[in-house]
Formats: structure tokens, sequence, C-alpha cells
């Protein structure tokens, strides 16, 4: 039985996700429809390549994930500027959107096994009005039916990459960024653990967040390593450094999110102390 994974910006108030599926249970028999989220915002390309990212090393070989984010082509007919829906083999898995900057951010620096440009599109103007359905949809169910890339796209070498942004590390400093805040409040950002881990294990830091108020100096193995309502700082299931309070959502606060502040793009900064650099932890605020 063919997966297929549905990840938009379209929300669940309107019909246009319904659309989808109904589409999809038509074309493709048997056939798994998995929601990643349709939570994305309105555009976000590389916040929808955040969510894929995250989770399609959970599902087998031969998924076909779709992302109807920012999916209307566009055509310049100037240059080669444009955007076009394509095909992204990664992994052994197929993904599927309009080259609009996703697959850069999804892949950062590693290499696909193939990409493809699906073929004849500007023959279709009319399939523009809702592409997520009238074109990636349809390439999907190609391919769960058992086509062959060849036979509906054509081997390309680039594809674009959106703006997403990176940690960086400099003179015993890592500063990052706050990339999500989950419906815990949790503030996930995009320092990774073998960047942390380059400093040595034993070697002391700080994290700094928001103000000089708000720091932690241990990682934590998981949230309840802390008493409920503490703040907490865990490398989670993806390896990213997230910033949390434990047990801290509910109707009265939103964890880390609302308590410190934190929100995406908000600057996450971890400062080490490697033996000789600084006499006491307490320097860092001087």
């Amino acid at each position: 039985m063919g997966i297929i994974t549905l990840t938009t910006d379209m929300g669940l108030n309107d019909h246009y996700v319904a659309s989808l599926k109904g589409t999809i249970l038509k074309s493709v028999n048997p056939v798994n429809i998995v929601d990643i989220t349709h939570n994305v915002r309105p555009f976000d390309v590389a916040e929808a390549a955040y969510h894929v990212s995250s989770c399609f090393k959970d599902f087998p070989d031969g998924t076909v994930h779709v992302i109807g984010v920012d999916s209307e082509p566009i055509v310049n007919f100037s240059g080669n500027d444009g955007s076009f829906p394509s095909i992204l083999v990664y992994k052994k898995q197929y993904f599927i959107s309009n080259d609009n900057g996703f697959f850069g951010v999804l892949l950062k620096q590693n290499k696909p096994d193939s990409f493809w440009r699906i073929d004849d599109v500007m023959s279709h103007p009319n399939l523009f009005k809702f592409p997520t359905k009238n074109m990636l949809l349809v390439v999907a169910a190609r391919i769960l039916n058992g086509d062959k890339i060849k036979d509906i796209a054509s081997p390309h070498e680039d594809y674009k990459n959106a703006f997403s942004p990176v940690a960086v590390s400099e003179n015993n400093l890592i500063k990052g960024h706050v990339i999500h805040c989950d419906s815990y409040g949790n503030a996930i950002t995009n320092i990774h653990k073998d960047l942390f881990d380059r400093y040595g294990k034993d070697t002391p830091f700080i994290i700094r967040f928001k103000k000089k108020d708000y720091f932690i100096d241990v990682i934590s193995l998981s949230y309840n390593e802390v008493p409920p309502g503490e703040k907490v700082a865990i490398f989670n299931e993806n390896n990213l450094l997230e910033i949390a309070i434990n047990r801290g959502a509910s109707k009265t606060n939103g964890g880390a999110e609302q308590l410190f502040g934190l929100h995406e793009n908000d600057i996450v900064r971890v400062e080490f102390t490697p033996k000789g650099s600084k006499q006491t932890i307490d320097d860092l605020f001087s």
C-alpha cells in the first residue's frame, strides 16, 4: 500500500485539504494518507522544510511527500529564475513541490539522489488555479501507481534554496536562532548537537536568551530531569537544542514561548568557557 504525506499552508478551516484527500483517494487505491501539518505560515517554505525534515526519516522507502506551500509556478520568460513543479529523490523517498526554495532548505548541505523538473507544465495553464491538487498530486498519484519518473519529468541540475538562518560558531560562541515554537511552547533552535559537541564533553557553557536573567548551564536528557515549572534545555529527537518549561504548557501559560517571550527568529547564544578562557561563569555577564 502506498503512502503519501501532505504538508500545506491551507489550514483546516476551509475545504482545501478535504479536496486534496478526495483527489488522492480517487486516484490511488489502496493508499495511506498522512498529514504532516497544514498549519505552515502562508508561503513559508522554510517552515515547511523544517516540519518535513523532522519526520520524513520515520517513513518507509518509497513514501511520497507532497508539499503544498507556495505551489503556483512562476514563469519568467526572460530568464531561468522561475519556479516549476519538481521532484526530489532523497534517501529513497520522493518529495514533490514547487521549486521555490523548499528543496534547498530540506537538503541543507546534503546532495539529492536525483532531481527532476516536471514536464509539460506550461501547456495546462488552467491547472494553476489549484496547483497542489491539479499538478503536484497528479504526479504523486502517477508515482504511487507505478509510473517511472523519467516518463513524468526531466533530470535537472539546479534547485533553489530559500533563506533559512544557520547557526554559526566563533570564538567559544555558538549563535543560533529559534526556528519553531511547538504546541507546548517549547522553543526549538537551529543549534545542532554536532556543533555543540565540537567544544568538548566537559567544557562549561551557558545558554543565554532574551535577557541576562534567562540562562541555562546544563543540558538535560529529558524534561522531567527538572521539577515541573522549571526551565530546561535538551537536545530533542532531531538533535536540535530546545528550550522549554517542564510541564509548562497550560491555559495560564504557554511554556518557554510565553514565559520567556521567545519567538521564532530570536537569537539564542551558547557561550563556552574552556579552561583558561574565563575565570568564572559570572564573567559571562560582565
